[in-house]
């Protein structure tokens, strides 16, 4: 059987989180989904749950980080080209995320990336499938 992940990220106000990632062209599984947590697929048995605080709170003893202040995760997606990799960082930017870094062309590869409303960063990155099957 393979696995699937689950990444749960805390988020602040899930009407807001719902609006940022669905004008990036994410969807939500509304079976998974209500005014406490977003199931967001992201590919084949990758899921993001984007939890409001005090559920995601229910889940450890832990403080919950501020991630406005600091990283707590690097949440890295694949683009299938170059251009998928820039419209989702414009996508974000114009939804009101920023870009914490400036973008990198690797020549194999390209970089670049977004915080969500909540602070969370995502790295966004296109690498030449070529180069990926030559190291295989």
């Amino acid at each position: 059987m393979a696995r699937q992940i689950f990444v749960n990220l805390p988020v602040r106000d899930i009407a807001r989180t719902r609006a940022f990632f669905g004008a990036l062209g994410f969807s939500f599984n509304d079976q998974f989904s209500n005014d406490k947590a977003l199931c967001m697929p992201i590919g084949e048995g990758g899921y993001v749950m984007l939890l409001a605080e005090p559920f995601f709170q229910g889940f450890t003893k832990k403080p919950v980080a501020d991630a406005t202040k600091s990283s707590e995760v690097l949440v890295a997606l694949s683009c299938e080209s170059v251009a998928e990799v820039d419209a989702m960082v414009a996508k974000a930017l114009g939804a009101g995320g920023r870009a914490p870094v400036e973008r990198k062309d690797h020549g194999f590869m390209v970089q670049h990336g977004f915080e969500d409303p909540d602070g969370h960063q995502w790295e966004v990155f296109w690498m030449d499938p070529a180069t990926v099957s030559a190291q295989g």
